[in-house]
């Protein structure tokens, strides 16, 4: 009882809690309102334009094989999932803002989880717009009346990481695992010698970029458990003409 007699103000009293009593009127004015509605448009045009299909090439974007290229693939996608869920190795997985605002929740490969399954189309049967095309299994392998097969992206070896070139350590992962015939990755035998100068002979892997389809099975067979040695990027894939290798492009474009 002694803080209520205490209390210089009377703030203190014993009772039912009464309603607090609103300080100040909201107002909404007409600056208020602009204000707030220039920041709405000036945060969309960011994410619009700074990061999007028609401004960036997203090395870590890689879409399923039969993707429309990316400015159609966009405006097709309705982010329903059916892809993600049928995808038998769990490699698809929704974008967050790796392919800006415009590409929430559309579909990407995250190799280091999972990889596209060599004989796999079931995400172009089940895409209901065709953002994903349904292509065959022959089509997709460049098989019959294809003379190519369809590529989602190359890969790309880190030596920094690799076991052979980083560690002199034998490791031929990435070349068992490859499903392409021929394989895309293959070796250099090399004759070298350890810290205590004893000669050994290791297998280097690299990789042939004409053959690799992005397939991404030896970013995720990678012994190197956090960030593998091998790596899948988006450049080389198919559907795109302009995300190309540079030694890929035309003879007249490289003598310019």
């Amino acid at each position: 009882m002694n803080c209520i007699d205490s209390c210089p103000s009377g703030a203190l009293s014993y009772g039912s809690q009464s309603s607090p009593e609103v300080a100040e009127e909201f107002s909404l004015s007409r600056r208020r309102v602009m204000g707030a509605t220039a920041t709405g448009v000036a945060f969309i045009t960011f994410f619009r334009t700074s990061v999007s299909s028609a401004t960036s090439l997203l090395h870590n974007v890689i879409r399923p094989p039969g993707s429309l290229p990316e400015k159609d693939f966009l405006k097709k996608c309705i982010k329903c999932g059916q892809c993600m869920r049928v995808c038998p190795t769990n490699a698809l997985h929704p974008t967050l803002f790796e392919a800006g605002l415009e590409g929430l929740w559309t579909p990407f490969f995250i190799m280091r989880i999972g990889y596209c399954e060599y004989n796999c189309t079931l995400c172009g049967k089940v895409c209901p717009t065709g953002a994903i095309r349904n292509i065959s299994v022959n089509e997709k392998l460049g098989k019959g009346e294809f003379k190519h097969p369809i590529s989602v992206g190359t890969a790309f070896i880190d030596q920094g990481r690799c076991l052979p070139f980083a560690m002199d350590t034998e490791c031929i992962v990435c070349e068992e695992v490859c499903p392409t015939s021929p394989k895309a990755i293959w070796f250099r035998i090399k004759t070298i010698k350890d810290r205590n100068g004893k000669e050994k002979k290791l297998k280097f892997p690299y990789v042939s970029p004409e053959l690799c389809i992005g397939c991404g099975i030896c970013e995720t067979k990678c012994p190197v458990s956090d960030l593998a040695a091998i790596r899948i990027t988006s450049v080389g894939e198919t559907r795109s003409k302009e995300n190309v290798i540079l030694l890929n492009k035309p003879k007249k474009l490289l003598k310019s």
